[in-house]
């Protein structure tokens, strides 16, 4: 049975059609089609560890792909959408420990709290919402099957740790393009133990924890014990979407080495590669000149914002000004910016008439088609906006389709 997701927001229908999607590929480097031949568009995105509360990383992250999902929708694809929730990690493990608190009741809450954040960004949710411990039977059926195909060994220490051996992946490295000295750094860096005696090579990820004192384990054919996270992922995508999907996407910070390894473990898993047609990855959110992290204590929590009373529009606006995958400030001129924009907007669509919306419904669906360009499409319903306050109120129907529009596309309520 999967976790709960959020209430859903309405989408309200369009006239016409949306422009095919276009989206730019970590592994190829460059933007293609997103165009799912059979009318069914298939996308995994990696969720929280639920140890904190929502930041507004996180938010820009699930903002991004709810982008994808309406720009898919509106071409009339049925979208399947899943996120994952790594709800046992060494991260919850050590927050819980920290606080004096049981690791379960601390993951409960605060993806309790992430769902409200994410209905009150009107993010659609997911049609599967996993969390990592409801996945365990899939996740060691799926290393079973690595040890089959030869991919798999264990450790000579005792702990009965089984690891992942990345000569087994002969497209290793194509997802995420980097040199070998780049994902050691980044293994290092990002959860990886490069430097763990017995390991085959370095690089190679753990796939399944044996059971240490004090720590939560599960049975398994492996012996008593946890999952590791790359192959987690990769499970709940093959058991939720099949063999291969359209999207796979998350942060830029997941490009190595989780989308790597996922990307392996699923390809050795079944044979075929890739693993996703498209790696889609979002840029980081800075805070006044800096880059936000739990480590420098500078997270700015969108249920802290929307505490405040500020309108979660508004945190969407802000995110939306500039390129998704860019690394991008949030500072008080931005959230001032957007406040003003939701502002004229408001003021534009409850006016008497407009400038036909015709032609700007055309440019949004076209900005959103060219890789999520929603700088532009801002921009476009900006020009619009300006022409109404300036006196254009010539066709009475235009307000009602650009508050359609702006709400369906960009998840914008106005």
């Amino acid at each position: 049975m999967c976790m709960e997701s959020w209430q859903a927001p309405d989408v309200r229908a369009l006239p016409g059609q949306g422009q095919p999607l276009r989206l730019y590929d970590t592994a190829r480097q460059g933007i293609h089609p997103s165009a799912p031949a059979d009318g069914t568009a298939r996308m995994y995105v990696c969720g929280i560890t639920p140890y904190d509360a929502t930041h507004l990383g996180h938010a820009a992250t699930m903002i991004t792909f709810d982008l994808v999902n309406r720009v898919w929708r509106d071409n009339g694809l049925d979208v399947v959408y899943v996120q994952n929730v790594t709800d046992v990690d060494d991260p919850l493990f050590e927050r819980a420990d920290r606080d004096g608190e049981d690791w379960i009741v601390l993951g409960m809450r605060e993806t309790a709290l992430f769902r409200e954040d994410m209905e009150a960004l009107r993010i659609l949710p997911p049609r599967h919402y996993i969390g990592a411990v409801e996945s365990i039977p899939q996740v060691t059926e799926m290393i079973e099957r690595l040890r089959e195909n030869g991919a798999a060994y264990r450790l000579d220490d005792g702990t009965g740790d089984v690891y992942f051996p990345v000569s087994a992946a002969a497209g290793f490295g194509s997802e995420s393009n980097y040199d070998t000295a780049t994902m050691l750094a980044y293994f290092a860096e990002r959860g990886g133990d490069p430097d763990r005696p017995g390991k085959r090579n370095a690089l190679d990820p753990l796939l399944w924890r044996g059971e240490r004192d004090g720590e939560p384990s599960w049975p398994s054919p492996m012996g008593a014990g946890r999952p590791g996270w790359h192959i987690e992922c990769a499970a709940i995508a093959l058991t939720h979407l099949g063999d291969t999907i359209d999207v796979q996407g998350g942060g830029n910070d997941l490009i190595f080495p989780h989308h790597e390894m996922s990307a392996a473990h699923a390809e050795v898993a079944t044979g075929k590669a890739p693993f996703a047609r498209h790696y889609v990855h979002a840029g980081m959110i800075g805070l006044d000149g800096e880059k936000m992290s739990k480590s420098r204590g500078n997270l700015v929590f969108v249920s802290r914002l929307r505490g405040e009373g500020v309108e979660p529009a508004v945190i969407r606006l802000g995110l939306l000004d500039s390129h998704y995958r860019a690394d991008r400030e949030w500072n008080d001129t931005v959230f001032a910016d957007a406040g003003a924009r939701w502002e004229r907007w408001r003021t534009a669509v409850a006016a008497d008439g407009g400038p036909d919306a015709a032609p700007l419904l055309a440019e949004i669906r076209a900005a959103l088609a060219d890789d999520l360009d929603s700088p532009r499409a801002l921009a476009a319903i900006d020009r619009w906006a300006d022409r109404v306050l300036n006196g254009d109120t010539s066709d009475p129907t235009a307000p009602a389709l650009v508050a359609s529009a702006v709400d369906a596309l960009l998840g914008v309520a106005l």
